[in-house]
């Protein structure tokens, strides 16, 4: 299975997220500098990230993104849930639809997909992650307080 770039990006910008200080705004100019993305793109992920209650928007001069709950809350498999389109193959139009089993093997597939993914939180992907801090936090001591 392959996920969209969409819910790609969306997993980075949330990574990332949480690889700052508790409570750190960051903005997307930021995010988008970080991945080499779109601006275009990475504000419509921005906007599902912030409708599905993953982020916090704030506008204006003293405004950015940031977490909506601590790391340890976003587990991995709802994020995908939200943004990816898991319908694997089209069904509607199909000749052996009636008589096909390969629909519900894919079905099947997906949910134990989802359910590996479901066992990891936000926080598991950063949590003491040095690596991940020296590429997306190069100042020294910018690394959360984790």
């Amino acid at each position: 299975m392959q996920l969209t770039s969409f819910t790609d990006y969306g997993l980075r910008a949330l990574i990332y997220m949480a690889s700052l200080p508790t409570g750190h705004m960051t903005n997307i100019t930021e995010v988008t500098e970080i991945y080499g993305v779109s601006r275009n793109h990475m504000v419509k992920i921005v906007n599902q990230l912030s409708r599905e209650g993953f982020i916090l928007t704030t506008r204006g001069k003293n405004g950015g993104i940031r977490l909506a709950m601590p790391a340890e809350k976003i587990v991995v498999g709802e994020v995908v849930r939200r943004l990816e389109p898991l319908q694997l193959v089209n069904c509607e139009t199909c000749a052996i639809t009636p008589a096909c089993r390969l629909r519900g093997i894919l079905n099947n597939a997906v949910q134990i997909f989802l359910k590996e993914l479901d066992n990891y939180t936000l926080a598991d992907l950063v949590r003491e992650n040095h690596p991940l801090y020296k590429i997306l936090l190069p100042e020294p001591g910018a690394h959360p307080a984790r």
